[in-house]
């Protein structure tokens, strides 16, 4: 009896086992049906407000639309990189701008956490508070950290999602035009569908002061989606993204160098008159030792 009931517990080991290496399957391949290229739509309005000032003015509407290659840069046992870029500009000699970053991480327990003003504070978490997650890792176009957060892939009704809230920097569209607010509170829905991919959000533009509780001042609604097309009307993306990834993994390099410290991090929104992504932009920034010395300048001991 006892060695059946040994053999039993081996038997039920085994299948736990096959299913969790099944389920992670299901979400590697849900993760990369986002790489491609896709015609994008981004949808973002201000739904509610709560400003006690009776002269507040929401954010336009605003709608805009794009190609986007999504390309597939590392793709291990629990990681998975993709490098956005962006095809704007005459369709025979479009112009290509270097977009957001996400990496997904299985199981993650390192994470930097936006605190407003240019900061994110390091927090680690246990094995077992992540178990089975996912983390999306975001970055900004110079690789620099954006927003992140952990949670379950969900394989249910034939629907393939991923939903986290997290807090975030001003979006580009916002930061350049309002200084009411300095959070971005991101609930993030990544879903799967027959035509490409959802980015579905629910966000709440928040006030925070040290030492108050933070002020929801408005709420928003961000409806992108990400309609798939054929591979090739991304050429001149993929050609770029060849023609310049060597530099961008130095710069990536860099940036794990500055994350595996696993302190808080601050970062100066200029130096020398010029944000980050300037610096690095430029061709004279395209050796290690200068991209070293650049990213280093930004950051705040």
């Amino acid at each position: 009896m006892k060695r059946l009931t040994v053999l039993s517990v081996m038997i039920l080991a085994f299948v736990l086992n096959a299913n969790a290496q099944n389920k992670k399957k299901q979400d590697q391949e849900a993760i990369k049906k986002m790489c491609g290229c896709f015609e994008v739509t981004f949808n973002f309005t201000e739904t509610f407000n709560y400003s006690k000032d009776s002269l507040y003015k929401p954010s336009e509407t605003k709608i805009a639309k794009g190609l986007e290659w999504a390309q597939l840069i590392e793709d291990e046992k629990n990681k998975i990189s993709i490098q956005h870029l962006l095809q704007v500009g005459d369709p025979s000699k479009p112009h290509i701008v270097k977009h957001w970053r996400q990496d997904w991480i299985f199981e993650n327990t390192n994470f930097y956490m936006f605190n407003g003003d240019n900061t994110w504070n390091y927090e680690s978490l246990s094995k077992s508070d992540v178990k089975g997650q996912w983390t999306q890792k975001v970055y900004q176009v110079d690789d620099s950290p954006r927003y992140e957060g952990s949670a379950t892939w969900v394989h249910v009704d034939g629907k393939s999602f991923w939903e986290n809230t997290t807090n975030a920097p001003l979006p580009r569209r916002e930061y350049t035009k309002r200084s009411d607010y300095n959070i971005t509170k991101r609930g993030n829905r990544h879903e799967i569908t027959n035509y490409g991919w959802l980015h579905d959000q629910d966000n709440a533009k928040i006030i925070r002061t040290s030492g108050t509780d933070d002020v929801v001042l408005a709420k928003e609604k961000g409806y992108n989606t990400y309609v798939k097309v054929d591979d090739s009307k991304c050429n001149a993306a993929a050609k770029w993204w060849q023609e310049h990834e060597q530099k961008w993994r130095l710069v990536r390099s860099k940036w794990s160098s500055v994350y595996n410290r696993h302190k808080n991090l601050a970062l100066k929104s200029k130096v020398e008159n010029k944000p980050l992504y300037k610096h690095l932009f430029s061709e004279d920034n395209s050796k290690t030792e200068a991209i070293n010395s650049v990213i280093e300048s930004f950051v705040i001991n």
